[in-house]
């Protein structure tokens, strides 16, 4: 469990370091990406970026099988 759980802080920082040269490779733009402002705050709900970066990991994890 703690691997699992070290394993997903570690994902997410990166994601999170990675996200502005991300979103200039059109990551959070493709279609299924929603986002929405309301009050002045902008909400982000990228669908289609998962989906494409699920894909890309579980084909890289096969290649390296």
């Amino acid at each position: 469990m703690l691997k699992w759980l070290l394993a997903v802080v570690i994902a997410l920082l990166l994601f999170g370091g990675l996200t502005p040269w991300l979103r200039r490779m059109g990551l959070g733009r493709l279609p299924g990406d929603i986002s929405f402002e309301r009050d002045g705050k902008r909400y982000e709900f990228p669908l289609g970026s998962t989906i494409l970066l699920s894909l890309l990991a579980t084909l890289l994890f096969h290649m390296l099988k």
